[in-house]
């Protein structure tokens, strides 16, 4: 039996709790009341802001005045002659009579003075937002970008560069850019005046020459810069404008500070050591260390997006929590004199284990730069380890909650950052709600290390999900095995890619050895990340916005109190893990069973991959030809994925626009691909490039495709009856341009280069597919081919657009029309015209953007088109 007062942890290894009881609440409303009014207040103008924070204040005083009356009553009648020991400290009489309000605001009610705290705490946060927001609004900068004027600035970067996302815009693929943060400290204008100021701006830099030493400058470098100004996209944003540098090397006038030298030596003698590891190693433990994210493509992002493992491509805190738990040892016997971790082994005493667990958290913050994430990090990692520590776990939340109103003071711009939100709801719940489910758990018998583990995921999960779903509108299933299977490797690779980092100043070769050992739970952690995201149920959709979140919150609440309440839990539990099994693999036959798509024996399928085109011809079994790739590598992997296909014994891409190419890499993932054919015609020159680049990197030949050429692959059979030699119409004099791939009309360029095919698949199904032809290349084609016969299905050349030629329609009478096109895309795709001139020739027309993908099945009568619904 436990002696009288000594109430153990549940595992009995771990100091009393001294501290049990309802949790202290006193300072949430406090944070809460900060952050709430620092989110209104920078993105509203300013004189509402002087008004919130006079109301506020007036208010808060009002409500503090009856009981300072009180007290200073009190105390003048008590005090007598002794004035000093009385009621004169009268600042601390006010702080005293907020803190009782608190009291009593963590117990059974709410006093005035707990309202007057929150109401001046909502003063203190505004009025910090209002002066960070002002600072946006004055002095020359704002005034350029109104007016859009171009004009030499001196600029102090104050972050590190990164490169944009790249993503495609209609037929075109956005350039990739180099950005980064600054703030300008001297305006010049193109007649001469010159201003000091002090203004936050966003610099973006153009792909061209000088992009390598853009992406190697350090924070507090200073540069003169030759840029049009611009107004942010978002009055939101933390900017005063925008500025548009032109290409070329920067123009460095001065160097960075010799604290950012050091850190960024550290950074680039990590880089170094780990030039010699894996791919996804080598991009991934930089990040993991320090938050250098330079080598992740898009890719390896995306897989680590779809598993809800984003966490550890940035600095958090439990980067830090790592490396402090390496010098204290096990959390809550810190405090003990029997504590683990280096710091008793090397004969440091509790001060001076504090002391080096501050110059720890200094050297971290250093190293990975002191801009707000990390600063959120530093703080949340602190809070989650020396407040455990402690063993008083009534005193976490309180820890949390200065923590978050102290952040929000010094940057009030966090107020609207999904990532601290998501930072501070999941580091609340590791500190709360974590514990119980594992005790929980544990009474229910699971193994104590597992309980912790699996209750630190469900906890945070629970709580951030609905966040995630306000901006990104999807849920991901696996995100809790994934997250408990990454957990295992984080601490070794943290680690040992802190231990290289410091080797790395020192002596290369040991710290090439450490950065090496530390390859393998990095890696572990990307494979994690790729093989759950591969699953074909990684994620599903979720309506998105605040509703979105509120649904899936209120559903987040309905479970865990079901799971609290349902007889027959365990039995339940079973049967909800092997329904988000089946619901994660997704078995063919059962998703076919349940959805009714793919269905039996398609012949061809139309994916849904928005403002673009990709298509699939079964050629039988788990094999299939694919025309075109989409603009997006993950919706074209995922269509591919749920047709079976694991063989692609040619790969056609009609054109070289990006909404045809760039998801490529999606096609190319984890299946076998014999050849791509493309057209003659190597326009845009750049993304004819990307096509060539990721071929060679994939091992695929590259071949072109000939007028009257002649293909079969098993029952399926196919020839090309466009482009003309010398590139089709475009080729034989028609200038390029117009209006490109996605746009709404014009002629010529890659459009009228598209390779058209004439295909014959199993059952005698007939199909035409045009690319993206455009009316002249269409007249030439029919005129090329006079004996066109009527198809069953016609792929609706360019997204179905305005610009069709009608005898062409005439001639091959489709049965079925399909065309493919993004929802609410703004070219008017498909044009009403289009569809009606089908439609009157007796086709029936599917589109993706209203009914999804689409699958053809059988021919002839029994032809049928099967929607899988938008």
């Amino acid at each position: 039996m436990k002696p009288d007062g000594a109430d153990q942890d549940d595992r009995g290894a771990g100091p009393p709790l001294r501290e049990k009881g309802p949790a202290d609440l006193r300072l949430v409303p406090l944070a809460v009341a900060a952050w709430a009014a620092a989110a209104i207040a920078v993105g509203v103008a300013g004189w509402w802001t002087v008004a919130g924070v006079a109301v506020c204040l007036v208010g808060g005083g009002v409500l503090l005045v009856p009981t300072v009356a009180r007290r200073f009553g009190g105390a003048a009648r008590s005090g007598g002659a002794d004035d000093g020991a009385g009621g004169a400290g009268g600042p601390a009489e006010v702080l005293g009579t907020v803190g009782t309000g608190l009291r009593g605001a963590s117990g059974s009610r709410w006093g005035a003075t707990a309202f007057a705290g929150v109401l001046l705490c909502a003063a203190a946060g505004a009025a910090s937002a209002g002066l960070h927001a002002a600072d946006l609004r004055r002095g020359p900068v704002p005034v350029l970008a109104r007016e859009y004027a171009r004009a030499q600035l001196e600029v102090t970067v104050t972050s590190d560069p990164r490169l944009t996302r790249p993503r495609v815009r209609g037929s075109e693929s956005v350039p990739v850019s180099v950005v980064l943060d600054g703030e300008v400290t001297r305006v010049e204008r193109s007649d001469g005046t010159a201003h000091r100021t002090r203004a936050p701006v966003l610099l973006i830099v153009p792909p061209g020459e000088g992009r390598a030493e853009w992406l190697r400058l350090l924070p507090s470098t200073r540069l003169r810069v030759a840029a049009r100004v611009a107004l942010p996209g978002d009055s939101g944003d933390p900017f005063a404008a925008v500025l548009k540098a032109g290409a070329g090397p920067p123009r460095i006038i001065g160097p960075p500070s010799t604290l950012q030298r050091t850190a960024g030596e550290l950074r680039a003698g990590l880089r170094r050591a780990t030039a010699g590891l894996d791919p996804d190693a080598r991009a991934l433990l930089p990040g993991l260390v320090v938050g250098d994210t330079s080598r992740i493509g898009p890719e390896l992002r995306d897989a680590f997006v779809a598993t809800d493992l984003t966490h550890l491509l940035a600095v958090s805190g439990s980067n830090l929590s790592v490396v402090l738990l390496l010098l204290v040892g096990r959390p809550g016997r810190a405090h003990l004199v029997e504590r683990g971790g280096l710091a008793p082994r090397l004969g440091m005493s509790l001060r001076g284990t504090a002391v080096a667990g501050g110059a720890l958290t200094l050297a971290f913050v250093v190293v990975c730069r002191p801009d707000p994430s990390v600063l959120r990090a530093a703080a949340c990692g602190l809070v989650v380890l020396l407040a455990i520590a402690t063993g008083r776990r009534r005193s976490l939340i309180p820890a949390l909650a200065a923590a978050v109103l102290l952040l929000v003071l010094y940057d009030p711009w966090l107020a609207r950052s999904y990532g601290f939100l998501l930072s501070v709801l999941a580091t609340g719940a590791l500190l709360t709600v974590a514990p119980r489910w594992s005790g929980a758990l544990r009474r229910r018998g699971v193994p104590g290390g597992l309980s912790e583990a699996l209750a630190a995921s469900l906890a945070a999960q629970a709580v951030c999900a609905p966040v995630v779903v306000v901006f990104a509108a999807r849920v991901s299933l696996v995100a809790i095995p994934a997250n408990l299977f990454a957990e295992l490797a984080v601490a070794p690779a943290t680690v040992f890619g802190f231990a290289a980092l410091a080797a790395a100043a020192v002596w290369m070769p040991a710290a090439e050895g450490l950065a090496w050992v530390a390859g393998w739970p990095a890696g572990w952690i990307a494979r994690v990340a790729r093989t759950g995201a591969a699953l074909p149920g990684a994620e599903v959709s979720w309506p998105g916005g605040w509703w979105g979140g509120l649904a899936l919150a209120l559903l987040t609440a309905l479970l865990v109190v079901a799971a609290r309440r349902l007889p027959y839990r365990g039995p339940v539990a079973g049967l909800v893990v092997v329904l988000l099994l089946l619901a994660v693999v997704r078995p063919a036959p059962l998703t076919r069973w349940v959805t009714g798509w793919p269905p039996r024996g398609w012949v061809y399928a139309m994916c849904q991959v928005g403002q673009g085109d990709a298509t699939v011809l079964s050629a039988g079994g788990d094999a299939a030809v694919v025309v075109d790739a989409g603009p997006d590598p993950v919706p074209v992997d995922r269509c591919l994925r749920d047709l079976g296909v694991r063989r692609v014994p040619l790969l056609v891409l009609t054109h070289f626009h990006a909404d045809h190419v760039a998801g490529l890499p999606g096609v190319l993932r984890g299946r076998a691909v014999g050849a791509i054919q493309t057209t003659g015609l190597e326009e845009p020159p750049a993304q004819a490039a990307f096509v060539r680049r990721t071929a060679t990197a994939a091992g695929v030949p590259l071949i072109r495709a000939g007028l009257g050429e002649r293909r079969r692959v098993g029952a399926l059979e196919w020839s090309v009856l466009w482009p003309a030699e010398g590139g089709g119409a475009a080729g034989r004099g028609r200038p390029p341009g117009g209006a490109g791939g996605s746009g709404s009309g014009g002629s010529g360029g890659a459009n009228d280069a598209s390779v058209a095919l004439l295909v014959r698949a199993a059952g005698g199904l007939t199909l035409l597919l045009l690319g993206d032809l455009e009316p002249p290349a269409q007249r030439d084609l029919l005129r090329a081919h006079p004996g066109l016969m009527p198809v069953d299905v016609l792929k609706v050349a360019h997204h179905g657009s305005a610009h069709q030629d009608p005898a062409l329609i005439r001639a091959v009478r489709p049965r079925l029309a399909l065309v493919s096109t993004g929802r609410d895309n703004p070219y008017g795709h498909p044009s009403p015209r289009t569809v009606g001139a089908l439609r009157d020739g007796g086709a029936r027309v599917l589109r993706t953007d209203r009914d999804g993908a689409i699958a053809v099945v059988g021919a002839g009568a029994g032809l049928v088109a099967v929607p899988r619904g938008g």
